[in-house]
C-alpha cells in the first residue's frame, strides 16, 4: 500500500512539473521580482548616498592620490570636477552602483526565486545553497575588481608623457573603477547560474565541459575589456579564479547528472 501511495506521488510530482505558466502569469511574477529588486536597489542607493560621503570618495580616489604622492608629482596628478553638477552627478552615481552592491542578497534571490519553479521539490533544498554560494561570489569579484584597481590605474597612467600632466574627469574615473568592480562581481557569479541551469534540466554536464575552450576565450576576452590596459597580471589575476569557477561548476554539474541518472535507472528497474 505504502509503495502504491509513494507512486501515486510521484506521478503528481511528475504532472505538476509537467504544467507550464502561461506567458501572463510569468510577466506578472517578472513584474513582481523587479519591483522588490527595484525597491532593495533604491534603499540600498539611500545607504549608499551616506557610505559615499562618509568614506567611499576617499576609498576610491586613494590610488591616485598614492600614485601622486609615489611619483613626488601631486601637482600633476589629479582628479577633477570639469562642471558645477558633476560632484552631485558623481555622488548620485557612487551611491546607485553601491545601492546595486548593497541590495545584492535581494536580487540575487529574486532572480533565483524566478528560476526555482523549473527544480522539482527534492531539487528546490539546494536553492539555498546556491543563493549561500553566489553572495560570497558576488563580494569576492567586487574584491578581486578592487585589489587589481591600484595596479591598473598605474599601468594606464604611465603612458603619459614627460612634462605631461594626468588630469583625470572624475566622471570618466569613476565609470571605469565601478565597471570594474561590479562587472567581476557579477561575473563570479555566473557559474552559479550555469549550476541551477543543469539543476533545471536546462544544459547538461556534458555541454558545459564540452565548451570549455569557448569558455575560456570568453573569460580572457571579458577580462581584457574590464581591465583595459597593458597589464597581463591583472587580467590573469582575475581570469584564472574565473576559469576554475567555471570547471567547479562543471563538477558539480556532473555529480548531479550522475545522481540523476543512477535515480532514473533504479526507478526504471523497480517499475520493471
Amino acid at each position: 500500500m505504502s509503495a502504491v501511495k509513494d507512486r501515486g506521488e510521484k506521478d503528481r510530482e511528475e504532472k505538476n512539473r509537467e504544467k507550464r505558466m502561461s506567458l501572463g502569469a510569468h510577466l506578472i511574477e517578472l513584474r513582481k521580482r523587479l519591483f522588490i529588486s527595484a525597491l532593495a536597489i533604491v534603499i540600498g542607493a539611500a545607504i549608499g548616498w551616506w557610505l559615499t560621503d562618509a568614506f567611499v570618495w576617499n576609498a576610491l580616489q586613494e590610488p591616485v592620490l598614492r600614485l601622486a604622492d609615489a611619483q613626488g608629482n601631486t601637482s600633476e596628478m589629479a582628479i577633477i570636477f570639469p562642471t558645477i553638477s558633476s560632484s552631485f552627478d558623481l555622488m548620485l552615481q557612487i551611491s546607485f552602483t553601491l545601492g546595486i552592491v548593497i541590495s545584492s542578497p535581494v536580487w540575487l534571490y529574486q532572480i533565483f526565486a524566478f528560476l526555482v519553479p523549473g527544480l522539482n521539490t527534492r531539487e528546490r533544498r539546494f536553492t539555498f545553497g546556491f543563493f549561500a554560494t553566489a553572495i560570497p561570489l558576488f563580494f569576492a569579484g567586487c574584491a578581486a575588481g578592487w585589489f587589481v584597481l591600484p595596479n591598473i590605474v598605474k599601468i594606464m597612467t604611465s603612458f603619459v608623457p614627460e612634462g605631461g600632466e594626468t588630469l583625470l574627469t572624475a566622471k570618466e574615473y569613476i565609470d571605469f573603477v565601478l565597471k570594474l568592480v561590479v562587472a567581476i562581481g557579477i561575473a563570479f557569479v555566473v557559474p552559479v547560474f550555469i549550476v541551477l541551469l543543469n539543476f533545471a534540466g536546462v544544459i547538461s554536464a556534458a555541454s558545459i565541459i564540452k565548451s570549455w575552450r569557448v569558455a575560456i576565450l570568453v573569460i580572457v576576452l571579458f577580462t581584457a575589456i574590464a581591465t583595459p590596459s597593458a597589464d597581463i597580471v591583472s587580467m590573469f589575476l582575475l581570469a584564472i579564479p574565473m576559469v576554475a569557477l567555471y570547471f567547479a561548476a562543471w563538477f558539480i554539474a556532473h555529480l548531479h547528472d550522475r545522481r540523476v541518472e543512477r535515480r532514473n535507472r533504479l526507478e526504471f528497474g523497480a517499475a520493471v
